[in-house]
């Protein structure tokens, strides 16, 4: 009888910590999953990086935003691209007959900020208009510059708040980042993603930048 007791308990304890050691995994699993996105994107981002090519910036001589953007290009039907991406990036967001949005809730990552008008948002170009224009995109064509400046399928256009889009500017990474460190992984792929597919250089001071941002990519 002395050794059933034993045993009954032993075998209680093991039912007890057999699902304790699970919970743990599968916790550790969860967090470990979140980690392998930003850490394959950081892996990916500095492949792109380094197949970018580095020289020092050129002129800004000739840059007027109009090269680039006289007006946001319509994208599907009445809506332009900031339309579209207020739409995409907002919550509850609701348009009026021309598609222009007046209700909804936005956050700018940049910041960290929820924003609940329309009138404290800007739509940012990751990579500004003058900055392209120095790292290479004073070559292109009106055609390709516009679709730059309108393009919805790279990260090149985000909701921010105002006043760190004022605070931006035309500025690179080299002297411009994020206030919030959580954000600098995501500005990172985002400004390598975008140079890469439009085959902008890069300068040596902001290759350095953008590396250590990369540093913040968790895993």
């Amino acid at each position: 009888m002395i050794l059933l007791r034993r045993t009954g308990r032993i075998a209680v304890l093991t039912l007890l910590v057999i699902p304790i050691i699970a919970v743990t995994t599968a916790q550790q699993a969860a967090a470990d999953s979140r980690k392998r996105p930003q850490a394959d994107a950081g892996t990916q981002a500095r492949r792109m990086l380094a197949q970018l090519k580095v020289a020092k910036p050129l002129s800004i001589r000739g840059y007027n935003r109009e090269r680039f953007q006289p007006r946001w290009a319509h994208h599907k039907g009445t809506c332009d691209a900031r339309e579209m991406v207020l739409a995409r990036d907002g919550r509850g967001v609701r348009r009026n007959a021309a598609c222009h949005p007046v209700k909804g809730v936005w956050y700018s990552p940049y910041d960290g900020r929820s924003l609940k008008s329309e009138k404290q948002i800007d739509v940012d170009h990751v990579v500004p208009l003058a900055y392209a224009w120095r790292s290479g995109a004073s070559k292109w064509s009106q055609a390709r510059r516009r679709a730059f400046a309108n393009d919805l399928t790279r990260p090149e256009l985000i909701v921010t708040s105002h006043s760190v889009n004022i605070a931006k500017g035309a500025q690179g990474p080299q002297s411009w980042r994020p206030p919030r460190r959580g954000y600098w992984c995501r500005y990172a792929t985002s400004w390598i993603t975008v140079k890469h597919h439009y085959r902008l250089f890069v300068t040596r001071q902001e290759k350095v930048a953008l590396l250590n941002m990369l540093r913040t990519c968790r895993g």
